[in-house]
């Protein structure tokens, strides 16, 4: 494999083993925040506590993936200078800026709300911790903004000029309003949403396989998870289909790719205006994820829509094949976003910043021999944290709300002792 060929590899594989991390941590955040808000300023003691014992429990879980997949986020920022300096120069003026805020609104912002939030069980006044969890849920969703800022500007580029070889920002603003990356980033807040109704509708629903004695605890977990995921997988379909005049208009070959026509006449326009060149990105792996994307979206809308109805007077539970349904949905959001992605990437190449740097053009003068090693280490260790992350979610989803610690202070411990008196009395 050439260098090109290994960066390639390095960045693709690492990224997408981080976003399978982002995906769910964007989708369980806010249904923790639901869940904690119910549970806060919830009257009856009993039902009370049984909601508190809801949000830690899959508080856990969005911790453990959180943590684990925020060291992932960190090798993405020093993959730019390492393997693709050509990238930095040249786009580093304009996209340097969403990356610096991103970084802050995730490694600081984001972070100290989420500390806050997690040593802040029986220690802070319910209105204060519940506005914490719905701040990690707003800055969790702002990094991503930032991120699709600087992916669209390399989708899309605008507000930009380029002098001596380098791109230099001229409108803040038509960067930040770029059409290529508000609606991909709709199709993202959606996708994560459904995935992560899916994860929670699904977990609950083994739990109700195993004939768990926390009946109301999933019960409501179960009804929250199908709702939004119904909800959201709906809406992912209509919001995908908004990008398509959006690409349509700024990248005919990916346009034409996915239409399965014009690929000649999209290549002869693209010779006229950049020169010679294969401007044919691999149409298999982008048609092939582009037909899986849309099969697994439409399958879940209507098997989460499904599942609504049968809600009423306990259906979704009493049937066996349903609830076994739902765990068998848990993997294919993941796999739907995977395909997403390789559209979205694969389908600009040979394009790094469409229409102004090739990816041939970006590589860092690195030998290959390097980059070989750097790329087997960087994906050992990607699939390595994949492995720990999963294992560590399974494990705990599986034992169920006893076995987690979130939460479990000695204030905490305290007050639960008081509701027990208190109903006991």
């Amino acid at each position: 494999m050439s260098a090109v060929d290994l960066a390639r590899l390095q960045f693709a594989a690492t990224t997408g083993i981080h976003w399978l991390f982002v995906i769910l941590t964007m989708g369980l955040v806010p249904l923790v925040a639901i869940m904690h808000t119910r549970a806060a300023y919830t009257r009856d003691p009993v039902r009370r506590a049984v909601r508190e014992r809801m949000t830690r429990f899959w508080g856990q879980l969005y911790v453990i993936n959180y943590a684990v997949g925020i060291v992932t986020g960190l090798v993405m920022e020093f993959q730019f200078g390492l393997s693709w300096s050509g990238l930095s120069k040249f786009a580093g003026n304009v996209f340097g800026a969403p990356l610096a805020l991103e970084t802050l609104i995730a490694f600081f912002a984001e972070s100290t709300f989420l500390g806050m939030w997690i040593f802040g069980w029986g220690r802070l006044r319910k209105g204060v911790h519940v506005t914490l969890i719905w701040l990690v849920a707003l800055t969790a969703y702002a990094s991503a903004y930032w991120i699709l800022v600087a992916n669209g500007f390399m989708q899309h580029p605008v507000g930009y000029e380029v002098r001596g070889g380098e791109a230099y920002l001229t409108d803040f603003g038509a960067l930040l309003t770029n059409s290529s990356a508000l609606v991909a980033l709709g199709h993202v807040a959606l996708a994560a949403l459904t995935t992560g109704g899916v994860f929670v509708a699904g977990v609950s629903a083994w739990h109700f396989i195993r004939d768990t004695k926390e009946t109301e605890l999933f019960r409501g977990s179960l009804r929250l998870g199908v709702w939004v995921s119904m909800l959201a997988s709906f809406f992912v379909v209509v919001v995908g289909e908004m990008q398509r005049p959006v690409i349509e208009r700024t990248q005919p070959m990916k346009d034409a790719v996915l239409e399965n026509s014009g690929v000649a006449e999209a290549q002869a326009r693209l010779l006229k205006e950049h020169g010679p060149g294969d401007y044919v990105p691999w149409q298999d792996a982008v048609r092939v994820s582009m037909d899986v994307m849309t099969i697994i979206g439409n399958t879940v809308s209507t098997l989460t829509l499904i599942a609504v109805v049968l809600l009423w007077k306990d259906w979704l539970i009493r049937r066996r094949v349903f609830t076994y349904t739902l765990v068998a949905m848990v993997p294919f959001p993941f796999i739907a976003g995977a395909g997403g992605w390789v559209v979205r990437e694969v389908g600009r190449q040979p394009w790094l910043v469409y229409g102004e740097l090739r990816v041939e053009d970006a590589v860092s003068s690195v030998s290959t021999a390097s980059l070989a090693v750097s790329c087997t280490v960087f994906i050992a260790l990607f699939v390595a944290l994949a492995a720990t992350n999963w294992t560590l979610i399974t494990r705990f989803a599986l034992r169920g709300p006893e076995a987690t610690q979130l939460g479990a202070t000695e204030p905490l411990q305290e007050r639960q002792a008081d509701v027990q008196a208190e109903l006991t009395y």
